[in-house]
């Protein structure tokens, strides 16, 4: 798992250590230490804590005047035992919506396992982003049917091409143009 880096090919773009905004702004990263780990599993220093035991994030892009942001997730999403969703919410999620973003693309093709507890948290985020949205792209197909057991599917949108979605060879605003008209196929 040390070798999975975040996505790094928009750093040119946006960076959320440099963004003012950003709840990682002014976060220096060690490339030569490992200090972070999924059970005892090192992953890349590049990834962001939040918290979690068993989750970290990467904000990989936000437009404050669109409104979204892109955000690729890595490691087990425990709510079971950890309440990831409440521990993301609060520490990151909030802080990124008091700056007006209420359409998130969470990228989670490295998102190995999923454990539920309740839907609160989801609920409450769905509530929050308004007229906005939450799109889960390319994760793993058990860890959908789990999201799909406990009701989240409700609060964050799954399926279709956004289960396979081709992501890496496009620039952020083309990515979330795809993922919105997806939901705009849905919602209209």
């Amino acid at each position: 798992m040390h070798e999975i880096e975040p996505y790094y090919n928009w750093r040119d773009e946006y960076i959320a250590a440099e963004d003012e905004y950003s709840p990682f702004y002014q976060t220096l990263y060690n490339e030569f230490e490992f200090d972070k780990m999924v059970y005892n599993y090192y992953i890349h220093p590049q990834w962001d804590s939040f918290g979690s035991q068993t989750m970290y994030m990467k904000v990989l892009f936000a437009d404050y005047e669109l409104n979204y942001a892109i955000i690729e997730l890595i490691g087990e999403w425990n709510d079971a035992l950890y309440n990831d969703i409440m521990l993301m919410k609060r520490e990151i999620l909030e802080l990124i919506m008091d700056q007006g973003i209420n359409k998130f693309i969470l990228i989670g093709e490295n998102i190995l396992n999923f454990h539920s507890s309740d839907d609160c948290y989801y609920e409450e985020w769905f509530q929050d982003v308004e007229d906005g949205w939450i799109a889960g792209v390319n994760f793993r197909e058990h860890v959908i049917e789990e999201f799909k057991r406990s009701n989240i599917d409700f609060y964050i949108n799954f399926g279709g091409v956004l289960d396979d979605m081709v992501w890496r060879n496009l620039k952020p605003p083309q990515v979330f143009k795809n993922v919105e008209e997806q939901l705009n196929k849905r919602l209209g």
